[in-house]
């Protein structure tokens, strides 16, 4: 009994060794600012439990037995979206079709999205004469939940369609038509029956439900009972993913946790801060937004720091690609959110590809890109001294 009992003793023993040196040989955890995956804080158990079901919706992989294609561009949501942040130049997608507010005059040639892969036996779309195209890099997915509960009004509040203030900033907003599976939010907002877009390259979809579906069908080519024609096709078919599949992913992406802002006491960080702001870049990417009532109480009247304004505004000719979407003109893009920049290169290969089309290699190079009413802002960064600008990019960075 006593050899017994000193053997089970040396196996514990050795047990709790072999898990000490697994445990010192597994990489330390990263910590919550360097990372953009994961779920907001103040989430119920029940609603944790939705969540990691939207996650493995997110990740999950479509093959032909599954439905995909016949034509497609990616085979899962977190292809494009790689550990919830901005898409590669392997993944960007092509929209084609449409040059002004009268609608995309292309929609029975494959359009308004190229998919340009295919499953054997089937060709790729190619771009129709005549079409006009823009390329579309992916965009980051997390903090979306705050976005979407900011109130039309608020957005509105931001908008400046006249240049009242003679600042040169006049962000307006995208008026789009909503498909009927979408019920407006309580305090939406409507002008001649069009509803505020605030999501995609031109705040083209109206909410997170309406991006989602619409990026089922015509990245992965999977129908759904919102969106049930096949894309080869043209052809209404069953339903190839649940709604409450749909409904998952929405709550994932509702929940997802913002970008957490590193190096905030920095003192190049702060100096850099100040100078995004005297340069007006503030004016257009707002730090600070608040999002109205939500259902999902964690998300309700939350002040947050996105650097975005939800708003369209006119790029100038360099990033005038002759396609738009809605309501917006060729050169309007939606600001999108500077949160989790610095954070870009690590879904990215080790490298940014930022503005809508991912040309950009660098942080700086983008904001040489920028030109109409941003052309301002432009110049004063290019008279900051070197010091200056590697301040101000630090802080872009620390986002």
């Amino acid at each position: 009994m006593k050899n017994k009992r000193l053997l089970v003793f040396t196996v514990m023993l050795f047990a709790i060794i072999a898990i000490v040196s697994c445990e010192k040989m597994l990489p330390p955890e990263p910590k919550d600012d360097e990372v953009l995956d994961g779920p907001m804080d103040g989430l119920t158990s029940a609603q944790l439990s939705l969540f990691l079901k939207g996650d493995a919706a997110f990740s999950e992989t479509f093959t032909t037995e599954t439905g995909l294609g016949s034509i497609f561009v990616a085979t899962s949501c977190i292809s494009c979206h790689s550990g919830d942040g901005k898409g590669h130049p392997f993944t960007t997608l092509t929209r084609f079709g449409q040059t002004d507010s009268t609608g995309n005059q292309f929609l029975n040639f494959g359009g308004p999205q190229l998919q340009n892969r295919a499953i054997p036996g089937f060709s790729p779309e190619q771009i129709p004469s005549g079409a006009t195209f823009s390329k579309f890099t992916p965009p980051a997915v997390t903090g979306l939940g705050f976005l979407a509960f900011v109130s039309d009004a608020d957005i509105l509040a931001m908008a400046d369609p006249n240049d009242a203030n003679g600042d040169g900033i006049s962000g307006v907003t995208n008026w789009i038509n909503i498909p009927s599976y979408i019920i407006p939010h309580q305090n939406a907002i409507t002008q001649n029956g069009k509803y505020i877009g605030r999501f995609g390259k031109k705040a083209a979809a109206f909410n997170l439900l309406h991006q989602t579906v619409n990026a089922y069908n015509e990245d992965i080519g999977i129908t759904s009972l919102y969106s049930p024609f096949d894309t080869h096709t043209g052809l209404e078919i069953d339903p190839e993913v649940s709604t409450q599949t749909l409904n998952n992913v929405v709550f994932y992406l509702q929940t997802l946790k913002a970008p957490v802002q590193r190096n905030q006491n920095d003192a190049e960080v702060i100096q850099g801060k100040n100078i995004f702001n005297q340069i007006n870049c503030a004016s257009c990417h707002k730090p600070t937004l608040k999002t109205d009532y939500s259902p999902i109480a964690t998300l309700s009247y939350k002040e947050f720091h996105p650097y975005t304004d939800l708003l369209l505004h006119d790029m100038g000719s360099q990033l005038d690609d002759g396609y738009t979407e809605g309501n917006a003109k060729t050169s309007e893009w939606r600001t999108p959110p500077l949160w989790g920049l610095g954070l870009s290169p690590n879904s990215q290969g080790g490298q940014y590809f930022l503005m809508h089309d991912g040309r950009a290699k660098s942080i700086e190079e983008a904001i040489l890109l920028h030109g109409g009413e941003a052309t301002n802002s432009k110049t004063l960064y290019q008279n900051l001294s070197p010091q200056e600008k590697e301040a101000l990019l630090k802080f872009l960075k620390s986002l």
